[in-house]
């Protein structure tokens, strides 16, 4: 517990603050490069860069340039990034096959980054939903989306991208028992090294818009996601949730999306003491980003801000689109 603070004058909070040292000697958390993961999304072809309108200052990037850009973020402390593919139209089916391919998109990058960047870490994303013709996370029958047999083809799923050379699995489906079974495959599969970092604690949010509009999800989708996703009045309910990824094998945890739910955590970091992250999703982004594009916001500021919002929330890292443009501001105060 706090210590009693001494009555006004022997006490004044503002002597700590008066000046950037004594600021700085108290300061209680910091937003470091190394915290940040950069969610990206990859095309198909060859030095296309295809902007995305919802989300100003975001593209799509075909492979090669996603290596250049991956190499400039790496060079300014960026150790992480994510994948999302943008997959042609074409390969998105009812059975998802294009899903566990060992030459799909997103396996084709994770081999390409890691020719070029063996260090940097890579994070792939296991949910169905770029591959599936009708925009769900899991198999849809009868407008039911199917619980145990997407978990059989999200294993398989995750099993491509290990052996690819994929970092982080990131399961961000939410089917019940996909840890488990992932944790498994890859033990047998001899990727013992292999990470999980489950999106333990995903809500059925309304943030994710642009990001759908990212990867060409959006006017797939038929209905809603709410009988996987979690419902955003709930919070005991997500701890629940992080219990179980950790019992079967997840090495991290993920709160999805970030800023509307820090409550949650920071119920998390407290209650399991766990790597916790989270993501700040495209829709958070898009608000940011957009007020400052039209001088409402201090762009530089309010990024910051809100990143050291889930570190003060006990968040060990952050995905975020904004990393490489934190990185290079953090870069250049030293």
């Amino acid at each position: 517990m706090p210590h009693s603070v001494a009555p006004f004058p022997a006490t004044r909070f503002r002597r700590l603050r008066q000046s950037p040292a004594l600021r700085g000697l108290q300061r209680e958390n910091a937003v470091r490069a190394e915290d940040l993961i950069w969610p990206v999304f990859v095309q198909d072809g060859l030095d296309i860069e295809t902007p995305i309108a919802s989300m100003p200052g975001v593209s799509r990037l075909t492979i090669d340039l996603l290596v250049r850009r991956a190499a400039d973020a790496h060079a300014l402390g960026v150790n992480a990034i994510c994948l999302f593919p943008y997959v042609d139209q074409s390969l998105k089916t009812e059975d998802c096959a294009d899903a566990w391919s060992p030459d799909n998109l997103s396996n084709r990058a994770i081999r390409a980054l890691k020719a070029e960047l063996p260090d940097i870490a890579i994070m792939t994303d296991v949910a169905l939903d770029p591959y599936n013709i009708n925009g769900h996370d899991g198999f849809v029958v009868n407008g039911e989306i199917l619980n145990d047999e997407t978990v059989e083809a999200l294993v398989k799923m995750a099993l491509a991208q290990a052996d690819a050379g994929a970092d982080i699995i990131g399961p961000s489906d939410m089917m019940d028992g996909r840890i488990g079974a992932i944790r498994s495959a890859l033990e047998a599969a001899g990727h013992h090294k292999t990470c999980i970092m489950s999106y333990a604690a995903k809500y059925s949010s309304a943030f994710y818009g642009p990001f759908r509009d990212a990867v060409g999800a959006a006017g797939a989708l038929k209905g809603d996601k709410n009988t996987y996703q979690m419902d955003p009045a709930n919070s005991d309910e997500a701890l629940r949730l992080v219990a179980r990824d950790l019992s079967e094998g997840a090495d991290m945890v993920m709160v999805k999306p970030g800023m509307p739910y820090l409550d949650i955590c920071r119920r998390v970091k407290d209650r399991f003491g766990a790597p916790t992250f989270a993501y700040q999703v495209s829709g958070e982004y898009a608000m940011l980003r957009g007020a400052a594009d039209n001088g409402w916001l201090d762009h530089d500021k309010v990024m910051m801000e809100s990143l050291l919002a889930f570190k003060r929330a006990g968040c060990d890292g952050i995905l975020t689109y904004f990393a490489p443009a934190a990185a290079k501001l953090l870069q250049s105060r030293g």
